[in-house]
């Protein structure tokens, strides 16, 4: 390869310097447990056989597959930007973990990752409503995929589907984008679900920045409750908070005999109820704070029955006043007592923890808008109409990102397993995949090189990736 001159030398110390080599060097070298994961699952080619592709054959030098695989591990390493793309179009483990060819041809000279244009079309090509409604699929299959392959074929009995909105901060005037009174910023508004008890994420649909919290709820719910006792468990069960409940979606989940337990938002006719058991009773209070429980029914103004309502009286440490709020729920005091229902609510924290993660760890920028081409080569051009639906964009956009999480969350389930440790997702990403690597290409193999940080967890997630029982279907 020749002498390269150094770039400098360092002050602090002049035996060290910095030079740049034409060796196959990767600071992204977790792609390739990225890929596996895909590859695994099976996740791409069930995307590719249901997926709507416009472009004409002979013209596609990039196909829909690896377009997949290029924006799900982009996203997975943590480079969220299109532009990314570009900067990163030859870096080795990544060419290698996106190319659907086999031997060391990813990383021949020719090849190189998706342009940022690609992949710009790749997400108009997403954004069809049928394509938009495959996206929304794949992450229940996905999460029901890992999770049968954990249980060797075998279903869930019981899952709590959490559902709740979630502030998407936008920085301009993106369509459909609004300034939201309640969260003090301009933001999408987009209804989110995800499993309790197993920390996947469902399903998600983009709304308008000042959408009400239980806007387009039920069809939302009922249609992922479907899909779930299909692929993820035989009874679901829905988690919402003080925003959702209303007539038309209780009644809903009722008469699909799906069971739900929600927070009620306060008003006045529940503090007249809630007003004779507020009183502290006499003598010292203890040093554990107590609770109390008041079970009744109640029937609001809208509402076309009676449904049974859980007061829950609260002993806050140093508060005179007794705290309060009121929780319900479609089972029966037999099927959950007080007790069990307030433990079983206050299990929503989990969720919350995982959109949370997705906000922090993914962090979707839901950035198109409908711009049209101003210059060409340097001269102005007239403002011509475009046909981008920038809104449906930025859904596709949205659940990919979901669908990227998923592929982090199946490799941290993994590692909990192995290591009998928690991981976060970040400490999962920054510990794991973004580690430093070289491709060695010798005659017609490659082999990765990766630090010594990072094997003793790539040697306990390999063999669990073979124990696991992937099927399918």
């Amino acid at each position: 390869m020749g002498e390269t001159l150094p770039l400098f030398s360092t002050t602090f110390n002049r035996s060290l310097s910095v030079e740049a080599r034409p060796e196959r060097l990767t600071g992204d070298a977790g792609a390739v447990l990225l890929r596996e994961i895909l590859e695994r699952s099976g996740m791409i080619g069930w995307l590719t056989e249901r997926l709507s592709d416009p472009r004409r054959c002979h013209l596609v030098t990039y196909t829909l597959a690896d377009l997949l695989r290029t924006v799900l591990i982009l996203f997975g390493q943590g480079w969220r930007d299109q532009d990314d793309a570009d900067a990163l179009r030859y870096d080795p483990a990544l060419r290698l973990a996106v190319s659907g060819e086999r031997g060391t041809t990813p990383v021949a000279a020719e090849h190189h990752l998706a342009s940022q244009p690609t992949l710009s079309r790749l997400l108009d090509i997403l954004s069809t409503d049928a394509n938009r409604r495959v996206l929304r699929e794949a992450l229940a299959e996905m999460a029901g995929r890992r999770l049968r392959a954990e249980r060797r074929g075998h279903r869930q009995r019981h899952l709590t589907i959490d559902v709740d909105s979630l502030p998407v901060e936008v920085h301009g005037s993106q369509p459909g984008s609004a300034w939201n009174g309640h969260y003090h910023q301009r933001m999408y508004h987009p209804i989110v679900a995800c499993a309790a008890e197993t920390g996947d994420l469902l399903d998600a649909r983009l709304r308008e920045g000042n959408a009400h919290t239980a806007a387009g709820a039920l069809d939302f719910i009922l249609d992922l409750v479907d899909r779930a006792e299909a692929t993820l468990c035989q009874v679901a069960m829905v988690r919402i908070d003080a925003g959702f409940p209303e007539e038309r979606l209780l009644s809903g989940l009722e008469a699909r005999g799906t069971p739900y337990v929600a927070r009620l938002r306060n008003n006045k006719v529940l503090d007249r109820l809630a007003a004779p058991h507020l009183k502290r009773p006499p003598g010292r209070p203890p040093a554990e704070p107590r609770v109390w429980f008041h079970e009744m029914s109640y029937r609001a103004g809208s509402w076309s029955r009676e449904r049974r309502v859980v007061l829950v009286v609260l002993e806050r440490p140093g508060e005179l006043l007794l705290d309060h709020f009121w929780l319900i729920t479609s089972l029966s005091v037999t099927a959950m007592p007080a007790v069990a229902l307030l433990e079983h609510y206050r299990q929503r924290g989990t969720a919350e923890g995982l959109f949370g993660e997705l906000m922090d760890v993914l962090a979707p920028a839901l950035s198109s808008a409908p711009r049209t081409k101003r210059h060409y080569r340097g001269r102005p051009l007239p403002s011509l109409p475009t046909g981008l639906d920038a809104f449906a964009r930025n859904e596709a956009l949205l659940l990919l990102h979901m669908l990227a999480y998923e592929v982090l969350h199946t490799g941290r389930c993994v590692l909990e397993s192995a290591s009998k440790t928690g991981w976060s997702l970040r400490r999962f990403r920054e510990r794991v995949l973004r580690v430093g690597g070289r491709v060695v290409v010798h005659a017609r193999r490659a082999t990765l090189v990766i630090t010594e940080t990072a094997a003793h967890h790539w040697a306990m997630l390999w063999p669990r990736f073979e124990r696991l029982a992937w099927t399918g279907t």
